[in-house]
This record gives structure tokens, C-alpha cells and sequence, in this order.
């Protein structure tokens, strides 16, 4: 029955994810903080990713139509080599780490991904990119918790990896009171492509 019901809008972003043994490398660091500061609302590890284009909430059959201009630019796309490094946050409520690398491969392909979305004729508000990770949101009135985890966190630096997938990932915000919970709608090996001059 509920196969039949689906939704006739989706939350839709384009993304990187870091590998799990680059997740499990901050994890350890955050441990204390998880200790001292139950009280934020930590997002789970397995959600962590880097936003390279926000498309917000879309219309379900609009969702296909992306599919081959981003299977087709992740193809011409070398992986960037990153690595998690340092933190603060967004409007002392917002933590965060810091995205290390080849940053201005980074910035190449989170451009030409929303090229290839405006192509698709998806308007979306187009944000200066900050490369990031959200770790976790304070409670409203919590103006001091982020400031402190970010401060123990600034001095860590990780390890690089290569971003091996370009993931286009639905979310139920919005649609339930209870944590975000994330999906990979479909994802696409970076670099399978042929590489004129690199």
C-alpha cells in the first residue's frame, strides 16, 4: 500500500561523503564531547556529508531528470583529495569541521554540479560554497556548547582521502518531528571518464 503513496515532493541536495575511516577518525575525537555535551542534537555519523549544491524541496518527477547530467559530470570529474580539519560554527548554535584539500577542485565540481542542475531548469537559491561537515545543531537558547567543542577541535587535522562519489541524497525534514534522517537517492563514481590533460 505505501509503495503507491509516495511523496509528491522530495528535499534533495547534492553531495560528497567522507569514507568511513575518515568518519571514524573525528568520531574519536568527538567522544568527549559526546560525554560533555549530551544535550545537542548530534547528527548521526553515517549522515555526514559535504553539501556541494542545496536543491531544497522538489517536485518527485523532477528528481529523474538530474540523474544523467550528474552520472555524466561525475564521469569527467578526477576525485579531489580531502581531509577533515579544524571547527567552529555557524551562528553559535551550528558545529561544524572544516573541509582540507584540493579545494579548488572542490569548488570546480560543486560549480559544475549547479550548472548541470540549472541546466535541468531546477531553480535553486545558489549559496557561496563553504565546504563543511555539520556535526550536530545546539538546542534553541544553547549559545556557548558549539563555541566550546569547536575550540577543542580546532587543532585536529586528518587524514586526506579521495571523494570517490558524487551522492544526489533526499531527506525527510520537515516531514516528521524525529531526527533527519538521510538516503542516497542514487550516487556516481568520480573520474570513470576519460581525462583530456590531467
Amino acid at each position: 500500500m505505501n509503495e503507491q503513496t509516495q511523496p509528491a515532493t522530495v528535499r534533495v541536495f547534492i553531495a560528497l561523503a567522507p569514507p568511513d575511516h575518515a568518519k571514524d577518525e573525528l568520531a574519536r575525537e568527538l567522544r568527549p564531547a559526546y560525554d560533555t555535551h549530551p544535550h545537542m542534537r548530534w547528527n548521526r555519523i553515517e549522515d555526514w556529508h559535504i553539501t556541494l549544491a542545496f536543491l531544497g524541496e522538489l517536485p518527485a518527477e523532477t528528481v529523474p531528470l538530474l540523474r544523467s547530467p550528474l552520472a555524466d559530470l561525475a564521469a569527467d570529474h578526477q576525485p579531489p583529495r580531502l581531509a577533515l580539519r579544524g571547527s567552529g560554527n555557524f551562528d553559535d548554535r551550528v558545529l561544524w569541521t572544516g573541509i582540507d584539500g584540493d579545494l579548488d577542485e572542490l569548488y570546480m565540481l560543486a560549480a559544475d554540479v549547479r550548472t548541470a542542475v540549472k541546466g535541468c531548469g531546477v531553480a535553486f537559491e545558489d549559496r557561496p560554497l563553504r565546504p563543511h561537515l555539520t556535526l550536530a545543531r545546539a538546542r534553541r537558547g544553547d549559545r556557548s556548547s558549539a563555541g566550546e567543542i569547536a575550540a577543542g577541535l580546532a587543532g585536529f587535522t586528518g587524514l586526506r582521502w579521495p571523494a570517490e562519489r558524487l551522492h544526489l541524497v533526499g531527506s525527510n525534514v520537515g516531514r516528521s518531528r524525529g531526527p533527519i534522517h538521510y538516503r542516497d537517492i542514487e550516487a556516481w563514481a568520480l573520474g570513470n571518464g576519460n581525462f583530456a590533460g590531467s
